[in-house]
């Protein structure tokens, strides 16, 4: 069990002066408390006993607040950093004093975050640094991470961004568990580092072994007065506390083709991919009234060998990233590249089978209920085909049929009835928002 837990507090809070004044970020409230009171809850509630603050600008307001002994089970020292060495440096000046493993937390981030559960996958993978990640509603302007089907990280791109870059929002959501000597070719050096932009592409490079430890428990930058906002919010409507590992959440599923996007025959390749209007302020409303956003979709044109995995994976980057450009994300998309008809030029033989992901079987359900906590009976299902109806259907879910792409007129189920039907996706959140109670007041 990982016991030692750094926070990071030195930064000036610029993009916080119009609210901090006066005080360090760490002590800006969220709610009635500062932030830095929650983060040691959360410390304390997950057991660990030693907590390094490094902090710089306003120090003395920090070392004041923490004297209070209100967490009598932890172990607080402040480190004052004599000049600003970055998020990275201010640590690496004092690695001989740290554990061999220690998890590292921003100041500006409200979280609720199983600690211990994120430590146990960093010593199953072996890791030298494990990043938790998450999709979020600005990748744009985010750290950003590519990793393998195992998750491990083989590429790192720090903000900003070229402006013609389109990436996967897998987002680092700076929150860390280091051993202590993937840093050690920068000990002894009083420079500044940054962990995102200097350290972790660094210790890449020189074939170092970091893995993302994808999260959909919540944790959010609250570092400028808009976010803060979004964050005081979520706390008093009780979304921080319901962001956890094992609360289960309502979830509207997708379809894809017709639904968020253009229907021009197969989408084979990025380039054919457009998104139908409105579609993004159709999931920020979704995602307002308290749902996760899941994508399922049948993708046959893997099986009959018109499009390659690779090729699957490009099109759903452009997806997300057009998506993250307007304020928009979404939680997972699960795909079916099975096919039971055969007689293709170029099909692939080993995924010609009646399977029970394609729907509207249940398959694709069953993944995303293994992912995540689903509360089925307050979930919906939105698509534009008879196929989307039947499995909404055998799910348990409430359907609503899109009259974009399909319009149901593929009459694969014609006794699939949908609870609702809609013009296009936004008619069809405002119905879930209408019709339901929403999970969260805003």
């Amino acid at each position: 069990m990982i016991d030692c837990a750094i926070i990071l507090a030195g930064g000036k809070g610029t993009r916080l002066a119009s609210v901090a004044g006066s005080i360090p970020k760490v002590l800006v409230p969220v709610g009635d408390r500062p932030v830095l009171a929650h983060q040691l809850d959360l410390l304390s509630a997950a057991g660990y006993k030693d907590v390094r603050i490094f902090a710089g600008h306003l120090a003395e307001q920090i070392e004041a607040f923490v004297s209070g002994n209100q967490w009598p089970d932890l172990k607080i020292q402040i480190e004052v950093e004599s000049t600003p060495l970055g998020s990275a440096g201010a640590v690496i000046e004092k690695l001989d004093t740290l554990p061999e493993q220690f998890t590292v937390l921003y100041g500006d981030t409200m979280l609720a975050v199983d600690l211990p559960r994120m430590t146990a996958f960093h010593d199953e993978c072996g890791a030298d640094v494990t990043i938790l990640v998450h999709p979020n509603d600005h990748p744009f302007d985010s750290d950003l991470v590519e990793t393998d089907a195992e998750g491990k990280v083989t590429a790192l791109h720090s903000y900003p961004h070229p402006t013609d870059a389109c990436y996967r929002n897998i987002v680092s959501a700076a929150l860390y568990v280091v051993q202590r000597e993937s840093l050690r070719p920068w000990a002894g050096k009083a420079e500044k580092y940054d962990f995102a932009k200097n350290v972790f592409p660094a210790v890449l490079a020189s074939g170092g072994c970091l893995f993302a430890y994808h999260s959909h428990e919540y944790i959010k930058d609250m570092g400028t007065p808009e976010r803060l906002k979004k964050v005081e919010r979520d706390l008093s409507a009780g979304r921080i506390k319901m962001g956890n590992v094992a609360t289960a959440i309502p979830v509207v599923f997708l379809d894809r083709d017709g639904t968020l996007n253009a229907e021009n025959g197969y989408v084979r390749s990025p380039d054919q991919l457009q998104l139908l209007p409105n579609v993004a302020g159709a999931l920020r409303l979704m995602r307002e009234a308290g749902y996760r956003l899941i994508v399922i979709t049948n993708q046959p044109v893997i099986a009959r060998g018109e499009a390659s995995e690779a090729d699957l994976a490009a099109i759903h980057q452009k997806l997300e990233w057009e998506l993250g450009l307007e304020g928009a994300y979404l939680d997972a998309i699960f795909h079916c590249p099975h096919h039971p008809d055969s007689g293709f030029p170029g099909e692939r033989v080993e995924l010609k089978m009646a399977c029970q992901c394609r729907k509207p079987a249940t398959g694709m359900l069953d993944l995303a209920s293994a992912e995540f906590p689903i509360d089925i009976g307050r979930s919906w299902m939105i698509g534009d085909t008879t196929i989307d109806m039947e499995f909404a259907s055998r799910a348990g879910l409430r359907s609503i049929l899109v009259q974009t792409g399909s319009c149901g007129r593929d009459g694969k189920f014609p006794s699939a009835t949908p609870d609702f039907s809609a013009n296009g996706l936004m008619e069809a959140a405002e119905i879930i928002a209408d019709a339901s109670k929403p999970l969260f007041e805003a």
